[in-house]
């Protein structure tokens, strides 16, 4: 009974072809790439719900403002240090100022956050969109080399035009593999933005109604 040998795919080894048949364009496109997926890694990391709005913060928190435990509730929000918390510390640290100014300095502070949120979007945005662009252009350079052996050798030797051929083909796939992917995340990253906004809007109007002030 004989054994059947499946061998797997190099893909580090068919990687480093498409690199080297990619030509100098595949350069820009390989470090775009490395970029693109760094900030989605960290950009996964950073925008999860418990460390933007955690849960039990956001409860205890609450309960401590009801009760008028302000130093209390002061000390929960340095000590769970996500954005929910720096929010509602800029307004319990004004706690008996008139209401529009706590709610001016929550703003703020909100606005500021969100800056943070969107930390290295434009980046990955600026990514999605140049890397079929650099695609783009290691076809035109490589279907140039192709014409340029053309003028010379003409089409007789189908292996003369596989460079340029090759060139074209790599640099397109590559910048549309780092594109995609880059795009994907760019628009779930702002989704996922825009639904942390809307809840520390509601959960932070609902504590700053609860601070004690001069109305």
């Amino acid at each position: 009974m004989g054994l059947v040998v499946r061998t797997m795919p190099d893909t580090r080894g068919a990687m480093l072809e498409m690199i080297i048949k990619g030509g100098v364009v595949m350069v820009p496109i390989g470090i775009c790439s490395v970029v693109a997926l760094a900030i989605i890694i960290e950009r996964i990391w950073a925008l999860r719900r418990g460390r933007v709005i955690p849960e039990r913060a956001v409860k205890e928190i609450s309960t401590l403002v009801r009760r008028g435990e302000l130093d209390r509730a002061m000390a929960v929000c340095v000590q769970c240090d996500c954005t929910y918390g720096r929010i509602v510390l800029s307004g319990l640290r004004l706690a008996g100022e008139r209401r529009s100014v706590i709610k001016e300095a929550v703003e703020e502070c909100g606005r500021i956050e969100v800056i943070h949120l969107e930390r290295y979007l434009t980046l990955l945005g600026t990514i999605a969109a140049i890397a079929p662009l650099l695609g783009l252009l290691g076809t035109v350079t490589g279907m140039i080399d192709v014409f340029s052996v053309i003028s010379v050798q003409g089409v007789g030797d189908p292996g003369a035009l596989a460079g340029g051929i090759g060139e074209a083909l790599y640099t397109t796939v590559g910048g549309l593999v780092v594109a995609i992917p880059a795009l994907a995340f760019h628009r779930y990253f702002n989704r996922t933005i825009d639904r942390h906004v809307a809840e520390l809007e509601q959960f932070t109007l609902t504590v700053v109604e609860h601070i004690k002030s001069e109305n």
